[in-house]
Protein backbone atom coordinates (compact mmCIF):
# COMPACT_ATOMS: atom_id res chain seq x y z
CA UNK A 1 0.00 0.00 0.00
CA UNK A 2 2.57 2.33 0.85
CA UNK A 3 4.73 1.33 -2.02
CA UNK A 4 7.85 2.85 -0.55
CA UNK A 5 10.23 -0.60 -1.94
CA UNK A 6 9.83 1.64 -5.20
CA UNK A 7 11.63 4.46 -4.24
CA UNK A 8 14.74 5.16 -4.99
CA UNK A 9 17.60 6.60 -2.95
CA UNK A 10 16.85 10.42 -3.50
CA UNK A 11 13.56 10.08 -3.44
CA UNK A 12 13.34 8.48 -0.11
CA UNK A 13 16.29 11.76 0.61
CA UNK A 14 13.05 14.14 -0.56
CA UNK A 15 10.47 12.38 1.70
CA UNK A 16 12.42 12.52 4.93
CA UNK A 17 14.59 15.89 4.23
CA UNK A 18 12.81 18.81 2.32
CA UNK A 19 9.39 17.46 3.69
CA UNK A 20 10.14 17.89 7.40
CA UNK A 21 9.63 21.98 7.12
CA UNK A 22 6.32 22.00 6.97
CA UNK A 23 6.12 20.12 10.30
CA UNK A 24 7.63 22.45 12.44
CA UNK A 25 6.70 23.90 15.64
CA UNK A 26 4.34 26.64 16.04
CA UNK A 27 7.10 29.97 15.73
CA UNK A 28 5.75 31.55 18.99
CA UNK A 29 6.49 28.29 20.32
CA UNK A 30 9.42 28.00 18.83
CA UNK A 31 10.71 31.06 20.49
CA UNK A 32 9.54 30.19 23.70
CA UNK A 33 11.70 26.83 23.79
CA UNK A 34 14.51 28.70 22.46
CA UNK A 35 14.40 31.54 24.75
CA UNK A 36 13.31 29.81 28.24
CA UNK A 37 15.65 26.94 28.41
CA UNK A 38 19.48 26.39 27.70
CA UNK A 39 20.65 25.07 24.66
CA UNK A 40 21.41 21.87 26.08
CA UNK A 41 17.94 21.59 27.91
CA UNK A 42 16.34 22.20 24.68
CA UNK A 43 18.28 19.70 22.91
CA UNK A 44 18.01 17.22 25.19
CA UNK A 45 14.36 17.56 25.66
CA UNK A 46 14.13 17.95 21.40
CA UNK A 47 15.35 14.32 21.25
CA UNK A 48 11.83 13.23 22.19
CA UNK A 49 10.66 13.97 19.30
CA UNK A 50 13.26 11.82 17.34
CA UNK A 51 13.19 8.47 19.07
CA UNK A 52 9.51 8.52 20.07
CA UNK A 53 8.73 9.02 15.42
CA UNK A 54 11.76 6.48 15.06
CA UNK A 55 10.27 3.68 16.71
CA UNK A 56 6.42 4.60 15.36
CA UNK A 57 7.85 4.44 12.06
CA UNK A 58 10.08 1.50 12.14
CA UNK A 59 7.00 -0.19 13.28
CA UNK A 60 4.58 0.95 10.99
CA UNK A 61 4.42 -2.02 8.33
CA UNK A 62 3.70 -4.27 11.73
CA UNK A 63 1.31 -2.07 12.15
CA UNK A 64 -0.18 -2.14 8.54
CA UNK A 65 -0.71 1.91 9.47
CA UNK A 66 0.54 4.15 7.17
CA UNK A 67 -0.95 7.35 9.29
CA UNK A 68 1.89 6.12 12.04
CA UNK A 69 4.50 7.93 9.19
CA UNK A 70 2.42 10.65 8.86
CA UNK A 71 2.78 11.32 12.30
CA UNK A 72 5.95 10.66 13.13
CA UNK A 73 6.91 12.82 10.10
CA UNK A 74 5.15 16.02 11.61
CA UNK A 75 7.36 15.09 14.97
CA UNK A 76 10.88 14.93 13.21
CA UNK A 77 10.08 18.06 11.57
CA UNK A 78 9.56 19.45 14.91
CA UNK A 79 12.85 18.10 16.05
CA UNK A 80 14.65 19.22 12.89
CA UNK A 81 13.43 23.07 13.42
CA UNK A 82 15.28 23.01 16.52
CA UNK A 83 17.74 21.41 16.26
CA UNK A 84 18.71 23.29 13.05
CA UNK A 85 19.03 26.34 15.25
CA UNK A 86 19.93 25.71 19.10
CA UNK A 87 23.03 23.75 17.56
CA UNK A 88 24.78 26.56 16.16
CA UNK A 89 23.78 28.78 18.59
CA UNK A 90 25.01 26.31 21.56
CA UNK A 91 28.31 25.72 19.64
CA UNK A 92 28.69 29.25 18.93
CA UNK A 93 28.33 30.39 22.99
CA UNK A 94 30.81 27.74 23.97
CA UNK A 95 33.41 28.27 21.40
CA UNK A 96 36.59 30.84 21.47
CA UNK A 97 36.47 33.58 19.22
CA UNK A 98 39.82 31.81 17.72
CA UNK A 99 37.74 28.75 16.85
CA UNK A 100 34.15 29.93 16.72
CA UNK A 101 34.09 29.94 12.59
CA UNK A 102 35.34 26.20 12.58
CA UNK A 103 32.67 24.81 15.20
CA UNK A 104 29.89 26.76 13.78
CA UNK A 105 30.70 25.00 10.41
CA UNK A 106 30.20 21.61 12.14
CA UNK A 107 26.83 21.23 12.55
CA UNK A 108 26.46 21.81 8.78
CA UNK A 109 29.12 18.79 8.30
CA UNK A 110 27.55 16.79 10.03
CA UNK A 111 24.44 17.30 8.12
CA UNK A 112 26.02 16.36 5.11
CA UNK A 113 27.38 13.09 6.79
CA UNK A 114 23.94 12.74 7.95
CA UNK A 115 22.52 13.16 4.13
CA UNK A 116 25.56 10.55 2.58
CA UNK A 117 24.76 8.20 5.34
CA UNK A 118 21.46 8.05 4.44
CA UNK A 119 21.79 8.17 1.01
CA UNK A 120 23.89 5.02 1.07
CA UNK A 121 21.69 2.99 3.45
CA UNK A 122 18.80 4.47 1.31
CA UNK A 123 20.64 1.91 -1.50
CA UNK A 124 18.44 -0.52 -2.90
CA UNK A 125 19.93 -3.66 -2.66
CA UNK A 126 20.52 -2.52 1.20
CA UNK A 127 17.56 -1.34 2.97
CA UNK A 128 15.43 0.90 0.00
CA UNK A 129 13.34 -2.38 -0.49
CA UNK A 130 10.34 -4.13 0.63
CA UNK A 131 12.06 -5.43 3.72
CA UNK A 132 14.42 -3.01 4.76
CA UNK A 133 12.35 -0.02 4.55
CA UNK A 134 11.20 0.02 8.06
CA UNK A 135 14.48 -0.37 9.45
CA UNK A 136 16.00 3.04 7.55
CA UNK A 137 12.79 4.78 9.12
CA UNK A 138 13.99 3.43 12.60
CA UNK A 139 17.37 4.30 12.12
CA UNK A 140 16.48 7.92 12.05
CA UNK A 141 16.26 7.80 15.87
CA UNK A 142 19.85 6.41 16.14
CA UNK A 143 21.75 10.00 16.49
CA UNK A 144 19.13 11.50 18.74
CA UNK A 145 19.97 7.95 21.14
CA UNK A 146 23.24 8.77 21.35
CA UNK A 147 22.86 12.60 22.37
CA UNK A 148 20.40 11.80 24.99
CA UNK A 149 22.95 9.31 26.42
CA UNK A 150 26.07 12.42 25.75
CA UNK A 151 25.18 15.32 25.85
CA UNK A 152 24.60 15.17 29.70
CA UNK A 153 28.06 15.29 30.89
CA UNK A 154 28.79 18.45 28.26
CA UNK A 155 28.61 21.50 30.23
CA UNK A 156 25.96 24.20 29.47
CA UNK A 157 26.74 27.93 27.50
CA UNK A 158 29.25 29.61 29.73
CA UNK A 159 27.08 32.75 28.36
CA UNK A 160 23.45 31.39 29.67
CA UNK A 161 24.78 30.71 32.57
CA UNK A 162 26.14 34.34 33.50
CA UNK A 163 23.98 36.48 31.60
CA UNK A 164 21.02 34.85 31.68
CA UNK A 165 21.39 32.41 35.08
CA UNK A 166 23.71 35.57 37.19
CA UNK A 167 25.40 32.33 38.25
CA UNK A 168 29.40 33.66 37.21
CA UNK A 169 30.75 30.42 39.64
CA UNK A 170 29.28 28.40 37.06
CA UNK A 171 30.00 30.10 33.93
CA UNK A 172 33.55 29.85 35.14
CA UNK A 173 33.72 26.36 35.63
CA UNK A 174 32.28 25.41 32.87
CA UNK A 175 35.01 27.75 31.07
CA UNK A 176 37.35 25.99 32.61
CA UNK A 177 35.68 22.67 31.55
CA UNK A 178 35.84 23.48 27.94
CA UNK A 179 39.38 25.02 27.58
CA UNK A 180 41.20 23.14 29.93
CA UNK A 181 42.58 25.26 31.66
CA UNK A 182 41.92 27.65 35.18
CA UNK A 183 42.70 30.60 33.56
CA UNK A 184 39.31 32.18 32.28
CA UNK A 185 38.99 35.45 33.51
CA UNK A 186 39.69 37.12 30.32
CA UNK A 187 36.22 35.24 29.12
CA UNK A 188 34.62 36.13 31.86
CA UNK A 189 35.03 39.69 31.55
CA UNK A 190 34.05 39.57 27.85
CA UNK A 191 31.14 38.36 29.01
CA UNK A 192 30.58 40.98 31.53
CA UNK A 193 30.91 43.16 28.43
CA UNK A 194 28.19 41.40 26.71
CA UNK A 195 25.99 41.61 29.93
CA UNK A 196 26.61 45.20 30.39
CA UNK A 197 25.76 46.37 26.45
CA UNK A 198 22.29 44.84 26.60
CA UNK A 199 20.81 45.31 30.70
CA UNK A 200 18.79 48.12 29.37
CA UNK A 201 16.81 45.98 26.31
CA UNK A 202 16.14 42.20 28.24
CA UNK A 203 14.52 40.20 26.48
CA UNK A 204 14.48 40.70 22.58
CA UNK A 205 11.33 39.05 21.24
CA UNK A 206 10.77 38.63 17.75
CA UNK A 207 8.13 41.70 17.47
CA UNK A 208 10.61 43.70 19.29
CA UNK A 209 13.41 42.67 16.61
CA UNK A 210 11.99 44.00 14.21
CA UNK A 211 11.00 47.21 15.37
CA UNK A 212 14.96 48.16 16.60
CA UNK A 213 16.66 50.43 14.33
CA UNK A 214 19.92 48.83 16.28
CA UNK A 215 19.18 45.73 15.04
CA UNK A 216 18.32 46.77 11.27
CA UNK A 217 21.05 45.61 9.54
CA UNK A 218 21.72 42.65 11.38
CA UNK A 219 18.07 41.18 10.47
CA UNK A 220 18.11 42.18 7.29
CA UNK A 221 21.46 40.62 6.56
CA UNK A 222 20.40 36.98 8.30
CA UNK A 223 17.10 37.17 6.18
CA UNK A 224 19.04 37.86 2.76
CA UNK A 225 21.31 35.08 4.14
CA UNK A 226 18.59 32.56 5.07
CA UNK A 227 16.79 33.58 2.28
CA UNK A 228 19.50 33.14 -0.67
CA UNK A 229 20.96 29.69 0.87
CA UNK A 230 17.89 28.54 -0.28
CA UNK A 231 16.66 30.30 -3.08
CA UNK A 232 20.01 29.95 -4.83
CA UNK A 233 17.91 26.59 -5.87
CA UNK A 234 20.39 23.65 -3.41
CA UNK A 235 17.45 21.52 -3.49
CA UNK A 236 16.60 21.95 -7.26
CA UNK A 237 20.02 20.94 -7.99
CA UNK A 238 19.49 17.90 -6.55
CA UNK A 239 16.00 17.45 -7.79
CA UNK A 240 17.40 17.49 -10.95
CA UNK A 241 20.50 15.52 -10.57
CA UNK A 242 19.13 12.34 -11.28
CA UNK A 243 18.37 13.57 -14.81
CA UNK A 244 21.03 15.42 -15.32
CA UNK A 245 23.36 11.84 -14.70
CA UNK A 246 20.59 9.75 -16.72
CA UNK A 247 20.95 12.03 -19.50
CA UNK A 248 24.99 12.01 -19.66
CA UNK A 249 24.62 7.91 -19.93
CA UNK A 250 24.73 6.69 -16.80
CA UNK A 251 22.66 3.75 -16.42
CA UNK A 252 19.57 4.28 -14.59
CA UNK A 253 20.55 0.96 -11.34
CA UNK A 254 24.36 3.41 -11.58
CA UNK A 255 22.22 6.94 -11.30
CA UNK A 256 21.88 5.87 -7.35
CA UNK A 257 25.57 5.48 -6.61
CA UNK A 258 26.44 8.71 -8.71
CA UNK A 259 24.25 10.37 -6.06
CA UNK A 260 25.72 9.37 -3.53
CA UNK A 261 29.17 10.45 -4.50
CA UNK A 262 27.56 13.78 -4.61
CA UNK A 263 26.72 13.80 -1.24
CA UNK A 264 30.52 12.14 -0.89
CA UNK A 265 31.68 15.86 -2.26
CA UNK A 266 29.26 17.76 -0.24
CA UNK A 267 30.98 15.92 2.81
CA UNK A 268 34.40 16.62 1.87
CA UNK A 269 33.76 20.23 0.87
CA UNK A 270 32.48 21.13 3.93
CA UNK A 271 34.90 19.22 6.31
CA UNK A 272 38.03 21.72 4.27
CA UNK A 273 35.24 24.82 4.93
CA UNK A 274 35.83 23.62 8.62
CA UNK A 275 39.70 24.46 8.42
CA UNK A 276 39.62 27.52 6.06
CA UNK A 277 36.47 29.26 7.96
CA UNK A 278 38.98 31.12 10.36
CA UNK A 279 41.62 31.23 7.68
CA UNK A 280 39.93 32.99 4.69
CA UNK A 281 36.81 34.59 6.74
CA UNK A 282 33.30 34.22 6.67
CA UNK A 283 32.47 36.95 4.14
CA UNK A 284 34.89 35.62 1.86
CA UNK A 285 33.51 32.29 1.64
CA UNK A 286 30.22 33.52 1.49
CA UNK A 287 31.10 35.39 -1.82
CA UNK A 288 33.37 32.43 -3.23
CA UNK A 289 30.50 30.11 -2.95
CA UNK A 290 27.42 32.00 -3.97
CA UNK A 291 30.00 33.19 -7.17
CA UNK A 292 30.62 29.85 -8.15
CA UNK A 293 26.91 28.58 -7.51
CA UNK A 294 26.02 31.91 -9.80
CA UNK A 295 28.56 30.44 -12.12
CA UNK A 296 27.22 27.25 -12.43
CA UNK A 297 24.04 27.76 -12.57
CA UNK A 298 24.61 29.61 -15.72
CA UNK A 299 26.80 27.65 -17.27
CA UNK A 300 24.06 24.24 -16.38
CA UNK A 301 21.18 26.53 -18.50
CA UNK A 302 23.25 26.61 -21.45
CA UNK A 303 24.31 22.84 -21.08
CA UNK A 304 21.02 21.75 -20.50
CA UNK A 305 19.46 23.91 -23.23
CA UNK A 306 21.89 22.30 -25.81
CA UNK A 307 22.21 19.00 -24.47
CA UNK A 308 19.99 17.81 -27.16
CA UNK A 309 22.13 19.44 -29.90
CA UNK A 310 25.92 18.91 -28.80
CA UNK A 311 27.03 15.09 -27.57
CA UNK A 312 29.75 16.17 -24.78
CA UNK A 313 27.26 18.73 -22.93
CA UNK A 314 25.77 16.29 -20.55
CA UNK A 315 29.10 15.53 -19.42
CA UNK A 316 29.51 19.64 -18.89
CA UNK A 317 26.34 19.23 -17.03
CA UNK A 318 27.50 16.89 -14.38
CA UNK A 319 30.58 19.10 -14.16
CA UNK A 320 28.12 22.12 -13.37
CA UNK A 321 26.26 20.23 -10.48
CA UNK A 322 29.67 18.79 -9.12
CA UNK A 323 30.63 22.41 -9.16
CA UNK A 324 27.71 23.99 -7.35
CA UNK A 325 27.55 21.27 -4.34
CA UNK A 326 31.29 22.50 -4.44
CA UNK A 327 30.35 25.85 -4.21
CA UNK A 328 27.52 26.12 -2.50
CA UNK A 329 29.18 23.47 0.59
CA UNK A 330 32.26 26.27 1.48
CA UNK A 331 29.86 29.35 2.20
CA UNK A 332 26.06 29.34 1.60
CA UNK A 333 25.29 25.94 3.28
CA UNK A 334 27.38 26.63 6.66
CA UNK A 335 28.11 30.39 7.35
CA UNK A 336 24.66 32.21 7.52
CA UNK A 337 23.83 30.09 10.96
CA UNK A 338 26.81 31.05 12.23
CA UNK A 339 26.71 34.61 11.18
CA UNK A 340 23.42 34.51 13.45
CA UNK A 341 25.78 33.80 16.42
CA UNK A 342 28.42 35.95 15.69
CA UNK A 343 26.08 39.63 15.11
CA UNK A 344 23.23 39.31 17.89
CA UNK A 345 24.20 39.31 21.60
CA UNK A 346 22.81 36.78 24.08
CA UNK A 347 19.19 38.83 24.49
CA UNK A 348 18.22 39.05 21.07
CA UNK A 349 20.28 35.73 19.96
CA UNK A 350 17.22 33.20 20.44
CA UNK A 351 14.62 35.56 18.53
CA UNK A 352 16.93 35.87 15.73
CA UNK A 353 17.29 32.11 15.20
CA UNK A 354 14.12 31.81 14.93
CA UNK A 355 13.91 34.57 12.58
CA UNK A 356 16.59 32.57 10.32
CA UNK A 357 14.91 29.42 10.84
CA UNK A 358 11.95 30.37 9.77
CA UNK A 359 13.39 31.65 6.84
CA UNK A 360 15.14 28.88 5.89
CA UNK A 361 12.45 26.02 6.28
CA UNK A 362 9.86 29.01 4.10
CA UNK A 363 12.30 29.61 1.66
CA UNK A 364 13.04 25.44 1.27
CA UNK A 365 9.62 24.70 0.99
CA UNK A 366 9.03 27.19 -1.41
CA UNK A 367 11.92 26.03 -3.70
CA UNK A 368 10.32 22.41 -3.23
CA UNK A 369 6.74 23.66 -4.02
CA UNK A 370 7.04 25.79 -7.05
CA UNK A 371 10.67 24.29 -8.95
CA UNK A 372 8.29 21.57 -11.08
CA UNK A 373 6.14 24.61 -11.89
CA UNK A 374 9.29 26.37 -12.80
CA UNK A 375 10.89 23.63 -14.36
CA UNK A 376 7.85 23.00 -16.47
CA UNK A 377 7.56 26.61 -17.67
CA UNK A 378 11.04 27.27 -18.00
CA UNK A 379 12.43 23.61 -19.03
CA UNK A 380 16.40 24.09 -19.70
CA UNK A 381 16.06 27.55 -18.92
CA UNK A 382 14.83 27.18 -14.86
CA UNK A 383 18.22 27.76 -13.01
CA UNK A 384 18.41 31.24 -14.58
CA UNK A 385 15.83 32.05 -11.66
CA UNK A 386 18.62 30.73 -9.36
CA UNK A 387 21.17 32.50 -10.71
CA UNK A 388 19.56 35.62 -10.44
CA UNK A 389 19.07 34.91 -6.69
CA UNK A 390 23.02 34.08 -6.46
CA UNK A 391 23.76 37.46 -8.15
CA UNK A 392 21.70 39.30 -5.82
CA UNK A 393 23.32 37.54 -2.71
CA UNK A 394 26.62 38.11 -3.57
CA UNK A 395 26.31 41.84 -4.40
CA UNK A 396 24.65 42.23 -0.76
CA UNK A 397 27.13 40.35 0.64
CA UNK A 398 30.06 42.36 -1.29
CA UNK A 399 28.79 45.93 -0.04
CA UNK A 400 26.86 45.04 3.56
CA UNK A 401 28.44 41.46 5.48
CA UNK A 402 31.35 43.11 7.43
CA UNK A 403 34.07 40.26 8.15
CA UNK A 404 33.30 38.74 11.87
CA UNK A 405 36.70 36.44 11.97
CA UNK A 406 38.38 36.98 15.13
CA UNK A 407 36.45 39.56 16.66
CA UNK A 408 34.24 39.38 19.93
CA UNK A 409 30.57 39.35 20.14
CA UNK A 410 31.14 43.19 21.11
CA UNK A 411 33.31 44.37 18.62
CA UNK A 412 31.54 42.72 15.76
CA UNK A 413 28.03 44.41 17.45
CA UNK A 414 30.47 47.36 17.58
CA UNK A 415 30.59 47.65 13.73
CA UNK A 416 27.14 47.35 13.12
CA UNK A 417 26.26 50.14 15.44
CA UNK A 418 28.06 52.21 12.80
CA UNK A 419 26.26 50.62 10.23
CA UNK A 420 22.68 51.19 11.84
CA UNK A 421 23.54 54.94 13.00
CA UNK A 422 21.81 55.02 16.51
CA UNK A 423 23.99 54.79 18.98
CA UNK A 424 22.23 57.99 20.10
CA UNK A 425 18.58 57.79 19.41
CA UNK A 426 17.75 55.44 21.75
CA UNK A 427 19.33 56.15 24.96
CA UNK A 428 17.78 54.24 27.01
CA UNK A 429 16.28 51.22 25.22
CA UNK A 430 18.83 49.83 22.54
CA UNK A 431 20.32 46.96 23.25
CA UNK A 432 23.72 48.57 21.69
CA UNK A 433 23.71 51.55 23.47
CA UNK A 434 26.63 52.46 25.14
CA UNK A 435 28.99 49.42 24.69
CA UNK A 436 31.71 49.16 27.20
CA UNK A 437 35.73 49.05 25.70
CA UNK A 438 36.77 45.91 24.50
CA UNK A 439 39.19 44.38 26.53
CA UNK A 440 42.76 44.30 24.38
CA UNK A 441 44.03 40.68 24.13
CA UNK A 442 47.51 40.25 24.83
Amino acid sequence: MLELHSLTASSIMRVLIMRAPLREAPPEKFALLLSGSPGKGALLFNNIFSIVPAILMGCSRVATSFELIIISRLLVGICAGVSSNVVPMYLGELAPKNLRGALGVVPQLFITVGILVAQIFGLRNLLANVDGWPILLGLTGVPAALQLLLLPFFPESPRYLLIQKKDEAAAKKALQTLRGWDSVDREVAEIRQEDEAEKAAGFISVLKLFRMRSLRWQLLSIIVLMGGQQLSGVNAIYYYADQIYLSAGVPEEHVQYVTAGTGAVNVVMTFCAVFVVELLGRRLLLLLGFSICLIACCVLTAALALQDTVSWMPYISIVCVISYVIGHALGPSPIPALLITEIFLQSSRPSAFMVGGSVHWLSNFTVGLIFPFIQEGLGPYSFIVFAVICLLTTIYIFLIVPETKAKTFIEINQIFTKMNKVSEVYPEKEELKELPPVTSEQ
